[in-house]
C-alpha cells in the first residue's frame, strides 16, 4: 500500500530500486540505430506511389518494385538533393521528378537521361538503401548498417499471432516529439479527466498503486491497480525501447483477453507518427462489422482531447529552459511510470539525436529547427490523407456532396421550367438533395477538422 502521508514523489523515491528491478550497469548503452522502427501498417501503404517518412529528421522513402517488393532509400537524390518521394515509380524504379534519374532495389542509379549513351553512370550516383522487414502487418526499418540488423529483436506481440483475436489499426501524426507521446500514454491517471465521456469518467479519477518491475536499457515494465483494491488484479504496462508501449487486460470470469499496442516513430523534434493496434478475443463480430473509418473518428477524437495540453506542456517546458525535475511536481500515485521513463532517457538517451529527460536534455540547435516543416493540427493532414480507409471514405463523401449539389440545382431548374405535379415533385426532390448534401458536408468535416472542447 502506498502511504497517503507522503504523496509527493521525492528524489529518494525516484532513485530507490524495486525488489525485482534489473541492475543497471554503468557500461550499458542504447544505440538508436541498432533497433527496429515501425513505419506503417501494410494496409495503409500506397501501391503506386512513393511513401515518405523520417526518423529524427533524416528523410526516407518507400516504394514497390515490379515484383511488389518494398524498397527503402534515403529520400534525397544524389544529383541536386531533390526529394525522391516527390517522384514517380516507372517500371519498378523510383524516378526523381526533377531530372529523371532512376534508382533500383539497392539504391543504385540505373538511368540518367542527361548522360550520353556510351557514358558510365558515376559510382557516387547512388542512394543508401535500408533493411525492411514485415511483421504482424507492420513494416519495420533498421536504420543502421544492413549487416547489423537482427530480425529476432523486432518486438513481437504473441497475442497478435493468435487467430482468436481480432484487431483494429489506427495511424496518425502528432505535433510533438515521441517522448511526449510516450509520457502521455504511460500516464493512465489522466484518462478519466482528459477523456471524460469517451474513454473515462471524472467520477472514477483516483490514485493508483504503481510498481516498476524492471528497468533496463531495453525496457521498462510495470504494473498498477487502484489504491485500496488489493483484491483486484494488476494491470500491466510495458515500454519496449525505443518505441513500443503495451497494455494488456483480462476479465478472467468471462475468459476475455485484450490489449492495446502503441508504436511510435520519432519523425522530428516537433512531430511523431503513431500506430495504434487494439485487439481482443471477445465480441469479434461487432469489431468486424464496424467500418474502419467510423472507428477512426472516435480514435482521432480521443487523441485530440488532450492534444492542446501536451503541445502546451512541451512549449512551456522549452520556454522555461529548466530540467523537468525543476518543473514537475510528481505524485507517487500517478506519475511513477512517467518519471521512470524520463529517468530512462537520462541514462540511455545520450545516443539519441534529441531527447528531454528528467534531469538532462539534448535538443537540436535553432538553425536546424527553423528548417522543419510546419506542424499542422487539422485531422485531414494528421490522419485522413495517410489512412487508406478514411482517405477513400473522404473522397466518396466529397463526391457525394458535389453530386447532390449538382442534382439539387438541376431539379430546381426543372421545377422552374415546369408546373403542376411535376414542378412539385422536382422541388421536393431538390430539397431532399440539399439535405443529402448538408449531411455529406457534416460527414466530410469529420475527416477534416480536429475535435475542440470550446
Amino acid at each position: 500500500m502506498i502511504s497517503s502521508e507522503q504523496p509527493i514523489l521525492t528524489e529518494e523515491d525516484i532513485a530507490q530500486k524495486t525488489v525485482n528491478e534489473t541492475n543497471l550497469d554503468a557500461q550499458q548503452s542504447f544505440n538508436w540505430k541498432h533497433c527496429w522502427y515501425p513505419i506503417a501498417f501494410i494496409q495503409d501503404l500506397p501501391k503506386n506511389r512513393p511513401y515518405s517518412f523520417s526518423l529524427y529528421d533524416e528523410p526516407y522513402v518507400l516504394f514497390r518494385n515490379q515484383d511488389s517488393k518494398l524498397i527503402c532509400l534515403t529520400d534525397r537524390c544524389p544529383h541536386r538533393a531533390a526529394r525522391l518521394s516527390d517522384g514517380q515509380i516507372i517500371d519498378g524504379k523510383l524516378e526523381c521528378l526533377y531530372h529523371g534519374w532512376q534508382f533500383g532495389i539497392d539504391g543504385q542509379c540505373l538511368h540518367i537521361p542527361q548522360l550520353p549513351a556510351d557514358a558510365k553512370i558515376p559510382a557516387k550516383a547512388c542512394v543508401r538503401s535500408f533493411k525492411l522487414v514485415e511483421r504482424q502487418g507492420i513494416i519495420w526499418i533498421w536504420p543502421g548498417e544492413t549487416e547489423t540488423a537482427q530480425e529476432e529483436s523486432i518486438p513481437i506481440i504473441p497475442d497478435l499471432d493468435n487467430p482468436e483475436f481480432v484487431t483494429t489499426d489506427y495511424m496518425c501524426d502528432l505535433p510533438y516529439d515521441q517522448t511526449y507521446f510516450i509520457e502521455n500514454i504511460i500516464d493512465p491517471v489522466h484518462i478519466h479527466i482528459s477523456h471524460h465521456g469517451t474513454l473515462g469518467n471524472r467520477k472514477y479519477a483516483q490514485p493508483l498503486e504503481m510498481e516498476v518491475i524492471e528497468s533496463s536499457n531495453k525496457a521498462i515494465r510495470g504494473k498498477m491497480r487502484s489504491v485500496g483494491n488489493s483484491d483486484r488484479p494488476w494491470s500491466s504496462v510495458d515500454f519496449v525501447a525505443p518505441n513500443l508501449i503495451f497494455y494488456r487486460f483480462s476479465i478472467e470470469q468471462r475468459g476475455w483477453l485484450g490489449g492495446v499496442v502503441f508504436y511510435s516513430i520519432p519523425l522530428s523534434q516537433n512531430r511523431c507518427r503513431i500506430l495504434v493496434r487494439n485487439y481482443r478475443n471477445f465480441l469479434p463480430l461487432k469489431l468486424k462489422l464496424t467500418p474502419r473509418w467510423f472507428d477512426h473518428w472516435l480514435r482521432s477524437r480521443v487523441l485530440e482531447e488532450d492534444l492542446p495540453q501536451v503541445v502546451g506542456q512541451k512549449a512551456e517546458i522549452e520556454r522555461q529552459g529548466k530540467p523537468m525535475k525543476e518543473v514537475f511536481l510528481p505524485l507517487k500515485t500517478s506519475d511513477l511510470f512517467v518519471i521512470e521513463y524520463r529517468k530512462w532517457l537520462d541514462k540511455f538517451g545520450s545516443s539519441l539525436p534529441f531527447y528531454q529527460g528528467y534531469e538532462t536534455a539534448k535538443l537540436p540547435d535553432s538553425s536546424r529547427k527553423c528548417h522543419q516543416a510546419p506542424v499542422l493540427l487539422d485531422r485531414l493532414s494528421r490522419h485522413t490523407h495517410m489512412c487508406s480507409s478514411c482517405s477513400q471514405a473522404y473522397q466518396v463523401t466529397n463526391k457525394l456532396k458535389q453530386g447532390a449539389i449538382g442534382v439539387a440545382i438541376a431539379l430546381a431548374a426543372l421545377a422552374i421550367a415546369t408546373d403542376g405535379f411535376a414542378s412539385t415533385m422536382a422541388v421536393s426532390a431538390s430539397l431532399l438533395a440539399v439535405v443529402l448534401a448538408a449531411v455529406a458536408e457534416q460527414v466530410k468535416t469529420k475527416f477534416e477538422r480536429s475535435y475542440s472542447r470550446h
